[in-house]
């Protein structure tokens, strides 16, 4: 996130299965498409073939056949809910009907995102099809689905409907695709090149599928298989793939050196053209991988893909207590997101640095500098804890945090760089945030899931000393950390100052901090600050506001709303129509500059033993650590 998450349950049951012979086979071809579903069949437990077919001559939509055995008389269908990106894919089926070989069967609805199905028991079939919504692009979200004629995005929560109650059921999955198109996906493959097998509905809806013609590399880290796979656009420009593969071959090295062991058998990284930010899964990822972004400058491309990697350890395999198991409603608010996220944010830059990649700051003194100037920048992070913000990042509601909008990415990452501090103080150097990403990948990783008090604990037994005072106050409550004496555990020194906010020109912008956005299905747009001290604040709007109009234009998009944004200069009047509390309002603004923080850290002259010890290490860490090939 940004950034998107799936639960690690689909791990539970690929832990659960591995010990088992049907399992292994699944991890080979097996010599018949069906065949672990008839492994399972005599047990009498409800099994599911899935045919998923793509219509070149209409693209705008795919559909879906289920094929179910051993059914009740009656039972629910669902439309899975990603805890973090729920797309709300039950808005597009449409042609759902029930077919039995025993007699009639019939859909009924239930709720928006679940359905009853009655029967007279045998196999049945249930069909329907998914009409794809309007593409959101240039560019569109890398986890959302797509079809074109060269290849699209498809499975996942997007795509199949489940058994409620029968998570556990096994199923298969044949793709019935347009002649030449290739399939990558997490799915255990079978001896049919277009069917493959998933142990559980979580891994199921945790496995996205890219189809079409695309270009295919593969490499190993410590003998474990690692496929790239890359749908580029017609119009593609040429990049150099050996440098890219090489580029993600060295941050994958790098990863599994700092949890010890990648948590999967294989991994795929499913990448495409003209698409942006990515989605962490179990055993693969999809990201957004512009050709021209990768020709010219892939440093933000590697920024995500560095992110969405470590969270296959940081966010699926250790995951919050609240994530997890299959559920049609959105789910999974939890206090431990700033661990989740922003410890993954901080190795994301870490990572790259021991992988050689190009990264934003040339160094890690100055990514720091730049932490803490985007943290000063906005009040909320300061304001409001991290656990609060960690609660408020996915489902909550937008007025919860009030016109505060801190950053759970942000908060955590600067908390793990003060943290890492504390613990090479405390520890002379021999231990750092490294053992407590290694100790909770040991302690609870893909068996369970972690609460605030493991966290904590894993940081108290790293450092061996009392953390407690400070997951009190900055952590759980949002005391204001006193960031010069923290910096000065590591030699380190702070000057802060206001300057003007100018453009790569050096000329004044203009104040631009107001945001639109859509909450739970309302297509109403409204309003969020992230500054109370704005203009847009100090001219009375807040957070929640409907927006009606602006400039006497009607704003019915988030698109709307930027383009309008992005034409005010300073010395512009703009005049919102907004509605609180169903009455409206105009609010006029007179568009001015603002001034921004800036953060200069530099090295303490005079400096302890200890504080040099921990301010070498740290600038050391980012050599590479895992060993040569």
């Amino acid at each position: 996130m940004p950034r998107f998450t799936f639960t690690p349950l689909a791990l539970l049951a690929l832990l659960a299965l591995l010990a088992t012979p049907q399992w292994a086979a699944a991890q080979r071809p097996l010599r018949v498409p069906t065949g672990a579903v008839d492994t399972r069949s005599s047990r009498g437990r409800p099994t599911i073939h899935y045919t998923l077919r793509v219509d070149s001559a209409d693209l705008s939509r795919f559909s879906v056949e289920m094929r179910l055995r051993h059914m009740r008389d009656t039972f629910r269908l669902a439309m899975s809910a990603h805890p973090e990106y729920d797309d709300r894919y039950w808005r597009f089926v449409e042609d759902l009907s029930a077919t039995s070989d025993s007699g009639a069967a019939s859909v009924s609805p239930v709720d928006s995102a679940l359905w009853r199905v009655t029967t007279r028991g045998g196999e049945v079939v249930v069909r329907y099809t998914v009409h794809l919504p309007p593409d959101e692009g240039p560019p569109r979200a890398s986890w959302r689905p797509f079809l074109s004629p060269t290849g699209g995005l498809t499975g996942g929560p997007h795509a199949f409907m489940y058994v409620v109650g029968a998570s556990a059921a096994p199923s298969h999955v044949t793709l019935d695709l347009p002649r030449g198109w290739i399939v990558a996906t997490g799915l255990a493959p079978t001896s049919d090149s277009r069917t493959f097998y998933a142990p559980s509905t979580d891994v199921l809806v945790d496995s996205p599928m890219l189809v079409g013609h695309l270009r295919d590399w593969r490499f190993a880290v410590g003998g474990v298989p690692h496929r790239i796979v890359y749908w580029p656009r017609p119009d593609a420009t040429p990049f150099d793939t050996a440098a890219f593969v090489g580029a993600l071959a060295r941050l994958t090295k790098e990863a599994i050196a700092l949890f010890g062991r990648a948590p999967y058998r294989e991994f795929t990284f499913l990448m495409q053209d003209g698409a942006y930010a990515g989605l962490e899964h179990a055993n693969s990822v999809t990201l957004g991988a512009p050709s021209a972004d990768i020709a010219a400058s892939p440093v933000d491309l590697f920024n995500d893909a560095a992110h969405e990697f470590l969270h296959t350890w940081n966010l699926v395999w250790i995951r919050p207590a609240e994530r997890g198991g299959v559920t049609y409603r959105q789910a999974g608010r939890t206090r431990g997101l700033w661990f989740s996220e922003g410890l993954t944010m901080y190795y994301a830059d870490l990572l790259l640095r021991r992988a050689r990649l190009p990264t934003n700051d040339s160094t890690r003194l100055s990514h720091l500098e730049r932490l803490l100037g985007r943290y000063h920048g906005s009040p909320g992070n300061s304001r409001v804890s991290p656990e609060v913000s960690s609660l408020a990042e996915n489902g909550g509601s937008i007025t919860a945090l009030g016109d505060y909008t801190p950053s759970v990415h942000l908060q955590g990452e600067v908390i793990g760089t003060l943290l890492d501090f504390r613990i090479r103080e405390a520890t002379a150097g021999r231990h750092t945030m490294d053992d407590v990403m290694r100790t909770m990948m040991a302690r609870v990783g893909g068996t369970r899931g972690f609460g605030g008090a493991d966290v904590e604990r894993a940081f108290r037994d790293v450092c061996g000393c009392d953390l407690g005072p400070f997951f009190r106050a900055h952590i759980r409550a949002a005391r204001p950390i006193d960031f010069p004496r923290e910096l000065a555990r590591a030699g380190l020194r702070m000057s802060l100052t206001r300057i003007p906010a100018v453009n790569e020109q050096g000329e004044p912008v203009p104040d631009l901090r107001l945001f639109a956005e859509e909450r739970d299905g309302d297509p109403r747009l409204r309003l969020r600050l992230t500054n109370p001290a704005s203009l847009w604040g100090r001219a009375g709007l807040h957070t929640g506001d409907l927006i009606a109009s602006f400039n006497g234009a009607p704003i019915r998009t988030t698109a709307d709303f930027r383009t309008t944004m992005r034409a005010l200069r300073i010395g512009d009047t703009a005049r919102i129509v907004i509605a609180r509390q169903d009455v409206p309002r105009t609010v006029t603004v007179v568009v001015t500059g603002y001034a921004r923080p800036a953060v200069r850290i530099a090295e303490m002259i005079s400096v302890t033993p200890l504080q040099r010890l921990v301010r070498e290490g740290w600038l050391a860490a980012a050599m590479p650590q895992a060993s040569a090939p």
